[in-house]
C-alpha cells in the first residue's frame, strides 16, 4: 500500500492518486461518503459518481414512488455508470459505493484492473447510531434488516485498513470518520 495520505483537522484528506486511478469512497449507509464527495473540488480529469444523483432523479420523475421500488435500477444504473467511466477516458475515476462486503470490494478492485487502473479504497468509518443519525439528517433511512447486515460486513474493515491486516491488494486505503469525512477530499495528481 502507498504511504498514508495526509490530512489535517481543518482541511480536507489529500490523497495522491495519480495516473489512471479508480477510488472507492465506501462505508455504512449513513457513515458520511456523498458528505465526503460533496467536498471534492470539480477538477478537469476527475469523474465521480454518486448513487444519490440516480436516486434524485428518480425523486424527480416519479414523485412519491418508494425507494424500494426503484433502488434495484438505481444499483443497475450506479455501477454501469461505474464502469463506463472506468473504461473511458478520465484519469480519476471515483465510486462511491457502501462495499460493505468483500465481494464489492474486490469487484471494484477487479473492474480497477481490467481498465488499466490503480485502485484506492477511502473508507468512511462511523458507529452505526452516528450512521443512523446521518441517515436521519439526509432524510433517507436505510430499512433495519438491511442496514444492520451492512453493519455486520463491516465489522473490523477500519481496523484492517488501519493496520494493514486489509487482505486485498488496494495500491493504498485509507480510514476516516465522520467527522474528518465532513471536511471533504482532495486528490492530487
Amino acid at each position: 500500500m502507498s504511504p498514508a495520505p495526509t490530512t489535517s483537522a481543518a482541511g480536507p484528506l489529500r490523497l495522491r492518486v495519480p495516473g489512471r486511478s479508480l477510488v472507492l469512497v465506501a462505508g455504512v449507509p449513513g457513515a458520511g461518503k456523498s458528505t465526503l464527495l460533496r467536498g471534492l473540488p470539480p477538477r478537469p480529469g476527475v469523474r465521480v459518481l454518486d448513487s444519490e444523483s440516480y436516486r434524485n432523479r428518480f425523486a424527480r420523475v416519479l414523485p412519491g414512488t418508494p425507494y424500494a421500488r426503484v433502488r434495484p435500477l438505481v444499483h443497475l444504473l450506479h455501477r454501469s455508470a461505474a464502469i463506463l467511466a472506468a473504461a473511458g477516458r478520465a484519469p480519476t475515476v471515483v465510486v462511491h459505493l457502501p462495499a460493505t462486503g468483500r465481494g464489492l470490494r474486490r469487484g471494484a478492485l477487479r473492474l480497477a484492473r481490467a481498465t488499466g487502473r490503480s485502485a484506492h479504497l477511502v473508507w468512511v468509518d462511523a458507529a452505526p447510531e452516528e450512521a443512523v443519525r446521518g441517515q436521519a439528517r439526509r432524510g433517507r433511512m436505510v430499512a433495519g434488516r438491511s442496514f444492520a447486515r451492512h453493519v455486520v460486513r463491516a465489522e473490523g474493515v477500519a481496523a484492517r485498513i488501519a493496520d494493514g491486516r486489509l487482505d486485498e491488494p488496494w495500491a493504498g486505503a485509507v480510514v476516516l470518520d465522520r467527522g474528518a469525512a465532513a471536511h471533504g477530499l482532495d486528490l492530487l495528481g
